[in-house]
């Protein structure tokens, strides 16, 4: 079984992510950086010299890379669920979990990041608002089971997610 995590930037998917591995005893995979790896480049790089459609197709590519593993945790992008080829090749690989934040929430801790290319924009947390809006139907859509983090620590969702495994 692997596991993949859903959800906006700023969500908490990386944290729990590594936070999980470790409890279950999985490897931990982030989606952007196996992109960066497989490209030699970073996010930004890739968006700003070939755009957001190219950069979408290198994560469908990373995401049929992972096809057949074991013991994985994932941890993609935030736009992963708008290609429904992602879609189907997350839900190949285990249970897909929507970490859900509040739009002030996830500008609180995007707000210093500068690698961060979709938020290099005058008004970050209204694009934060419209991207989410967007992007709602799409991960709920995607998911297995969601979880609202905006109040709770990495650790809680992580246990929460654990008693929900073990529930299934």
């Amino acid at each position: 079984m692997n596991i993949v995590l859903i959800g906006f930037m700023g969500s908490g998917k990386t944290t729990v992510g590594r936070k999980l591995a470790e409890r279950l005893g999985f490897e931990f995979h982030d989606s952007d950086d196996l992109i960066e790896k497989t490209s030699q480049r970073t996010i930004s790089e890739i968006f700003q010299r070939d755009g957001e459609t190219y950069f979408r197709d290198l994560e469908t590519e990373v995401l049929r890379s992972l096809q057949g593993s074991e013991k994985q945790i994932l941890a993609t992008g935030g736009g992963v669920v708008l290609r429904l080829e992602n879609v189907e090749l997350l839900k190949k690989l285990g249970p897909v979990i929507l970490l859900n934040a509040s739009v002030e929430a996830i500008h609180q801790r995007t707000k210093m990041a500068t690698h961060r290319p979709l938020l290099q924009v005058d008004n970050p947390r209204q694009e934060i608002e419209k991207r989410l809006a967007d992007r709602h139907s799409a991960y709920t859509a995607a998911a297995d089971y969601s979880i609202e983090t905006t109040h709770l620590t990495p650790d809680q969702v992580t246990e929460a997610i654990i008693k929900w495994l073990k529930s299934r």
